[in-house]
C-alpha cells in the first residue's frame, strides 16, 4: 500500500528534523483534499519519520475530520477547556525534538503551542520545501485549472458588454463577482481588482463606489475563480470609449512584453531568463519609469506561489510547472495597463491556459 505521508517524510529526512506539521492552507488541501478554515481555533497535522501521523482538532471539526480519512491518533479539544491540554497529549503521544513548519502559513500563536508543549523543540521553516510538493501540476490538477479560468474568460465576457460610462468601479465588481459565480465559481481566487483611469495606475487598486467611469479610461480587471480548490489569475486591461496615443503605444509595450514572455518559456530556462525577456521590452521602451512590478508568480492551489518569475530567481522551469506572466506599465496619477496569462509550462515550450484576446480593445 502506498504511504500517502512518503514525500513529507522524506522533507524531514532530508532536512534532519522529527517531523513535519502541516496547518489548513494549500498544502494541507493538496495532500488531504479537504481543507479547513482558519480561526482562533488551531487545527494541525504532525508526520513522523515513521508510523502513523497524529492530529489536534478542534471538537467541533470532527465530523468533517473524518472525512480526510486520517490514519492516526486525533486529539480534540472544546473551546470551553482550550487547546493547551490536547496540545501536551499530543507531545505525550509523539515525543519529538524538532519539527519542520509552513513558514508562511502557520500562525505565531500555534508556534507557541507548540513550543510550550515540547519544551526545547527546534522549529525549521521549511515553506520552501513543503510548498515544492505542489510545483509540479498533475493533469488532474491541471484540469481544474483549466476549469476556473474557463468560467473566469465566460464572466469577464458578459460583464466587458454590459459595462458603460457613468458606471462606478464598485458596480463592475459586483457585476464581475456575480458573473463568475454565475458560471461555476465556488469562490473568488482573491479579491478582485477593478481600477479605471488614475487608479489603474495602482498595481493593487480598490474599486472605488464613487468614482464615475469616463470616456478614455482604462479599465483595468484582475481577477480569478476557484474551481475545484485551484485558482485561475487573469488581467486584461480595456478602454473605455476611445483610447488615446499614449495609451496605444504603452498597451502595444505591455503587450509585446506578455509576448515575449511566451517566447522564452520552455523546460530548461530559469525564472530569471522569463522575467528578463519580459522586463528588456519594457526597459527598452520610453516608458520604463512605469514599471513596477515582476513579470509573475506561480499559481495552483494557492494565487501566489512559487515559482516567482524574477530577475535573480534562478529556479529552472521544468514541464508542469504553472505561472502568471503579467506584464505592467503603471503611470501614478495617469493609468496603467496590464495583461495577465496563466502559462503551463511543457516538454517542448509553453501553453497558455488563458485564451481570452489580448488585441487593443475599446468598449461602452
Amino acid at each position: 500500500m502506498s504511504d500517502r505521508y512518503a514525500a513529507h517524510r522524506k522533507i524531514a529526512r532530508d532536512l534532519g528534523v522529527d517531523a513535519v506539521a502541516l496547518v489548513p492552507g494549500p498544502n494541507f488541501a493538496r495532500l488531504f483534499n479537504q481543507n479547513f478554515h482558519t480561526s482562533e481555533r488551531p487545527l494541525a497535522v504532525l508526520i513522523p519519520l515513521e508510523g502513523a501521523p497524529a492530529a489536534l482538532v478542534p471538537n467541533l471539526e470532527l465530523a468533517s475530520f473524518d472525512l480526510i480519512g486520517f490514519e492516526g491518533e486525533v486529539f480534540d479539544w472544546r473551546d470551553q477547556q482550550g487547546y493547551r491540554d490536547a496540545f501536551a497529549a499530543l507531545a505525550r503521544h509523539m515525543p519529538l525534538k524538532s519539527l519542520a513548519v509552513e513558514g508562511q502559513v502557520m500562525r505565531v500563536f500555534v508556534h507557541h503551542a507548540l513550543m510550550a508543549a515540547y519544551p526545547g523543540l527546534r522549529i525549521i521553516d521549511a515553506e520552501r520545501q513543503i510548498a515544492g510538493l505542489r510545483l509540479h501540476k498533475s493533469p488532474a490538477d491541471i484540469a481544474a485549472l483549466e476549469a476556473a479560468i474557463a468560467i473566469s474568460e465566460k464572466a469577464l465576457a458578459e460583464v466587458l458588454g454590459e459595462i458603460r460610462v457613468g458606471m462606478t468601479e464598485a458596480e463592475v465588481e459586483s457585476r464581475l463577482i456575480r458573473a463568475l459565480f454565475t458560471h461555476g465559481a465556488e469562490e473568488q481566487a482573491f479579491g478582485a481588482i477593478v481600477a479605471a483611469g488614475d487608479n489603474s495606475g495602482r498595481p493593487h487598486a480598490h474599486a472605488r463606489a464613487e468614482y464615475a467611469i469616463r470616456a478614455g479610461d482604462a479599465l483595468l480587471l484582475d481577477f480569478g475563480a476557484r474551481k475545484a480548490g485551484f485558482c485561475a489569475d487573469i488581467t486584461r486591461t480595456v478602454f473605455m470609449g476611445h483610447a488615446d496615443d499614449e495609451a496605444r503605444a504603452v498597451y502595444d509595450t505591455v503587450l509585446r512584453a506578455n509576448l515575449a514572455g511566451h517566447g522564452a518559456t520552455r523546460a530548461g530556462v530559469s525564472a530569471h531568463d522569463v522575467d528578463d525577456a519580459v522586463i528588456s521590452v519594457l526597459e527598452a521602451s520610453p516608458f520604463a519609469d512605469r514599471i513596477r512590478t515582476k513579470t509573475g508568480h506561480g499559481l495552483g492551489r494557492d494565487v501566489h506561489e512559487a515559482p516567482y518569475i524574477m530577475r535573480g530567481n534562478h529556479q529552472v522551469l521544468e514541464p508542469g510547472m504553472v505561472f502568471t506572466n503579467e506584464p505592467g506599465l503603471y503611470r501614478i496619477g495617469g493609468f496603467g495597463v496590464r495583461i495577465e496569462d496563466d502559462i503551463l509550462v511543457t516538454r517542448t515550450g509553453c501553453r497558455s491556459l488563458t485564451t481570452f484576446p489580448k488585441s487593443l480593445t475599446v468598449i461602452g
